[in-house]
């Protein structure tokens, strides 16, 4: 039943092809695309859904709903809306690992030692290993003197092609922390190589050390002055600006450079690809993009003199634009949502029903507050303590029963505190505090254990918590005019939409990811011959959803560029 990709981007008429068909799918469903799920709950948005799909999928288990992005549907489904995901998934551009050594004939990849990959998770790990080896064999193609790693972060990657592969790296980042990060690694890890040099008598042997450079790269200007050579001899001079820090840091380097890009972020990305055609001492781009939610847009509010898409003149002749709730979109994975499991996507649904409701409230009672505020993100790392509490409780909780939430909720009390410390929180886009998280992992534990009385009245309560926290994050006092109650039974026939309404909105996710990559690989298409090019996931989509690289050189370098389609 399953749809096959019947498209291929081997050449620009091709790959053009591919995203005229993109575009006359998505545009009568722009409803559902550029739909503000705050306002799901104000704006009736589910009512633009067929009804025929919101009874069935009403009837269907969280698990199922988490497979849509992935393209997965059940036997018994309507028709169209089978036909509906099944089209969808035949155009997303395909994520299975590329068989790399096709690619790059001597592709070995890097099993790092415990010194180099100190510090890295599963997936960086993963990352760094598969991608210095493809950076390694591209720098050799096309005999590089240095290698530019561009949004370094803490420097995993330019430390491995640095010391393993033994290139010449420059790091960039635009925290000046992870400059500092990079540096005292760096010295371990050339601590622990040159104890091993003088154990087996190769002490006489040169040690690659990545350069780190802090600098905030907003233009393309920045990145080409990056690559500008210096034949500035001697001792160096405190530079005086970002552009004489570059030329600095590059002084005696040869001519030849290759840009590496691991997840570099929004624009960067683009940035990098611009750089390779207005650069001659760039040889060659290896470009993994995400935050496409940070992409500048022509005609839109955060466009620069040089946006980020489109790119291409085809993208541009079909006239399509894709908005900040697109980007936004575009960052979900189907993996991650596949990964999830019932209980962690029952959460997931519940946040983001609380979140719209919230908004009935803004909207009624705070109309100047704006159309749809951010009121806090929980960071990556407060999720992950949270989910380790939670994993060392859950024998107590098994024993315990509903008669310990409204305990669990008075600790919201303690949200308003927390809102006044200034900080920026990331990670999570709903904008909720640690303490939600809590109170939502306690009742999935219980989901079914006490009656849907119980369960509606403990939810009315983690709503008003949510409410009164979400009201201090915007500096708002409560008031006792407010009626909460009120709000949530006006909302509350409608909770249990808002997860099918969001599983059928997050299947254009890996579509429009897949508009933006075409977007930028057209782009090079149309130069001709002066690049050769090629698009290839080159990560584990299990361990990395973010694995499509955009490869491209200057000619006569040896990479077959005819891997592109899939």
């Amino acid at each position: 039943m399953a749809k096959q990709c019947k498209y291929s981007c081997d050449s620009a008429a091709e790959t053009l092809e591919w995203i005229k068909a993109i575009a006359d799918f998505i545009k009568p469903f722009s409803f559902l695309i550029n739909a503000h799920v705050v306002n799901f709950f104000k704006d009736r948005l589910w009512e633009a859904v067929d009804e025929d799909w919101l009874q069935c999928l009403s009837n269907e288990s969280v698990e199922s709903l988490l497979l849509i992005p992935s393209g997965i549907v059940q036997d018994h489904w309507p028709t169209s809306l089978k036909e509906f995901i099944l089209t969808l998934k035949s155009l997303f551009y395909p994520r299975e690992q590329a068989d790399l050594k096709k690619v790059f004939p001597n592709f070995q990849p890097t099993s790092l030692n415990s010194v180099l990959a100190q510090g890295m998770n599963l997936k960086k790990k993963h990352e760094v290993e598969v991608l210095s080896d493809i950076v390694s064999s591209v720098a050799s193609a096309v005999r590089a003197d240095a290698v530019i790693d561009v949004g370094a972060g803490q420097g995993y990657l330019a430390q491995v092609l640095a010391f393993e592969h033994q290139l010449s790296v420059v790091a960039i980042d635009a925290c000046s922390h992870h400059g500092k990060v990079t540096n005292a690694r760096a010295e371990r890890i050339k601590k622990h190589y040159m104890a091993q040099m003088r154990k087996f008598g190769s002490g006489n042997q040169r040690l690659n050390v990545p350069q780190t450079i802090t600098c905030n790269i907003m233009s393309l200007e920045t990145l080409k002055s990056l690559t500008t050579m210096s034949s500035h001899k001697g001792d160096f001079q405190q530079p005086k600006s970002i552009e004489q820090d570059l030329e600095l840091g590059l002084a005696g380097r040869g001519s030849s450079l290759v840009l590496a890009g691991l997840h570099a972020c929004g624009d960067l990305s683009v940035t990098m690809l611009k750089t390779l055609l207005e650069c001659e001492e760039v040889r060659a781009v290896i470009s993994i993009g995400c935050c496409y939610n940070l992409l500048s847009e022509e005609g839109f509010a955060n466009a620069r003199i040089q946006y980020g898409f489109p790119m291409s003149c085809g993208v541009k002749s079909v006239n399509l634009s894709l908005g900040k709730s697109s980007r936004d979109l575009a960052c979900q994975s189907a993996e991650r949502w596949k990964s999830l499991g019932k209980d962690a996507g029952l959460h997931n649904f519940e946040l983001h029903a609380f979140r719209a409701a919230f908004q009935m409230v803004l909207h009624k009672y705070f109309p100047e507050v704006g159309i749809s505020p951010s009121i806090g993100r929980q960071g990556k790392a407060l999720r992950r303590k949270q989910q380790r509490k939670i994993i060392k409780s859950e024998p107590q909780a098994e024993e315990s029963t509903y008669s310990d939430l409204p305990q669990m909720a008075c600790n919201m009390e303690e949200a308003c505190s927390v809102t006044h410390s200034g900080e920026s929180e990331a990670g999570n886009t709903l904008g909720v505090g640690s303490d939600v998280d809590a109170l939502f992992t306690k009742m999935s534990l219980h989901t079914g254990s006490t009656c849907e009385r119980t369960m509606s009245t403990y939810k009315y309560s983690l709503f008003e918590k949510f409410c009164q926290s979400g009201l201090c994050r915007l500096g708002l006092k409560p008031s006792d005019d407010i009626n909460f109650h009120g709000i949530w039974k006006e909302v509350e026939p409608y909770v249990s939409l808002i997860g099918i309404y969001w599983s059928l909105r997050a299947a254009f996710g890996p579509l429009l990811e897949t508009l933006i990559l075409l977007d930028r690989l057209l782009f090079l298409q149309e130069q001709g011959d002066v690049l050769e090019s090629v698009m290839l996931p080159i990560f584990d989509p299990a361990i990395s959803p973010r694995n499509v690289a955009i490869i491209a050189k200057k000619p006569d370098a040896g990479i077959s560029s005819h891997h592109s389609s899939r």
